[in-house]
């Protein structure tokens, strides 16, 4: 009854409720195989190892996966926690001004940026020289639907509990600015880069967007693509066509002046030049 009653909120429940389903689901398969592992004096996880993203890009070549599953994997019961909680009330923050697809993306493809600036940053700043490790977590996809969010509604207040109401925009920088601030950080400054790589994605997303109207692959594309000016053809026109242009226009001036002239003092007024000008036009 218990795993039918499960079964049930799962499918009942929205998009963030099922994330958070599979996560559980997950860090708790992932407790049973650490445990049983144990017995064999096993040194690492495997399915940690096989879904975890490690710091090279020579190992996502074999295990392209991985930039996106280290999304679902947690390191201990604190991490998970936090992160859970996190996406439970910001989730459903989010999903009040956008679809639930728009959080799936945003959960995916903030994991897939944050995977990104992590491997960009091992391979590139001498802190990570001669160290090796691995990446799991939910925080970057998490990170990208917190500043996703907030860059739609930045002054919306939530209510805290002994503090009052908040800005969301507070909460999201004081948010972003923890993750900067452990850059230089020995232990975990691969996962902070990681957190600002989905927040960096979450933010460009919506202000690429427009207010209603959120197509993913348009976003990620204009992203991409170098906005390029356009090119000012000139068309060189020939002397003999300059004449007739210039002549037409001169011709459809006369036509008003005289019609401007019939309408105010009569067709008597007009000179015989004026009448045989206007009777030849007449004939064309």
């Amino acid at each position: 009854s218990i795993i039918n009653d499960i079964k049930s909120r799962y499918t009942k429940g929205n998009i963030v409720e099922k994330l958070i389903y599979i996560n559980l689901a997950i860090f708790i398969f992932m407790l049973l195989i650490s445990d049983f592992q144990d017995l064999y004096k096993g040194e690492i996880n495997w399915f940690v190892e096989w879904f975890s993203l490690d710091d090279s890009f020579s190992s996502l070549l074999t295990k392209p996966w991985t930039i996106i599953t280290y999304g679902f994997l947690h390191a201990d019961f604190p991490h998970i926690l936090l992160n859970l909680i996190t996406l439970y009330f910001i989730g459903n923050l989010f999903i009040e001004y956008f679809t639930q697809k728009q959080l799936l993306s945003f959960y995916l493809l903030g994991t897939f940026f944050g995977g990104l600036l992590y491997l960009l940053s091992h391979n590139y700043f001498p802190l990570f020289e001669g160290s090796s490790s691995l990446l799991v977590g939910a925080s970057a996809g998490i990170s990208a639907i917190f500043i996703g969010v907030t860059t739609y509604i930045p002054n919306y207040q939530l209510k805290i509990r002994f503090i009052g109401f908040v800005k969301l925009w507070y909460l999201a920088a004081i948010w972003v600015g923890l993750d900067i601030l452990g850059l230089s950080s020995e232990t975990n400054a691969g996962g902070h880069f990681a957190h600002l790589g989905g927040a960096l994605f979450g933010f460009l997303y919506v202000n690429q967007a427009s207010n209603k109207e959120l197509n993913i692959w348009n976003i990620i594309s204009s992203l991409f693509t170098i906005k390029k000016k356009p090119l000012k053809t000139v068309h060189k026109s020939a002397k003999k066509n300059t004449k007739p242009t210039q002549n037409t226009s001169l011709t459809q001036q006369q036509i008003n002046t005289i019609l401007d002239k019939i309408s105010k003092s009569g067709y008597d007024t007009l000179t015989k030049a004026e009448k045989d000008f206007l009777f030849k036009q007449g004939r064309k």
